[in-house]
């Protein structure tokens, strides 16, 4: 992964992120890692892996492949949770509606691909 794909990634998670209403140790704990991991992804410090990548842009109800575009993805899935904090089970959560979410979405393209 080159050093630019790693800063666009970086700044394309923390805006998510921010949109999301999400805090970084939030973040860090759905993945299992260190509050200060995350901030050196987003500043671009350090990589992400695959298997990470994946787990956060389904979080953030996004294709993987968006996060390393040049302009912040704008089209995310969003879904309303009550409550003042989200923790691991919530955060799970999310990821396993959006994932169902993102799916959809395929599938509906796949579609529309065959009946042309």
């Amino acid at each position: 992964m080159t050093m630019k794909n790693i800063e666009l990634i970086g700044n394309n998670l923390r805006i998510l992120r921010e949109n999301a209403g999400f805090n970084q140790q939030s973040i860090a704990t759905f993945l299992g890692v260190d509050q200060s991991f995350i901030s050196k992804i987003e500043k671009g410090e350090r990589a992400v892996s695959a298997e990470m990548l994946e787990k956060l842009a389904t979080l953030f109800g996004v294709n993987a492949s968006s996060l390393l575009q040049k302009e912040t993805v704008n089209k995310t899935l969003s879904c309303a949770f009550r409550g003042s904090e989200l923790g691991q089970v919530e955060m799970e959560a999310i990821c396993s509606v959006n994932r169902i979410a993102l799916n959809s979405e395929f599938m509906h393209g796949l579609l529309e691909e065959n009946e042309r």
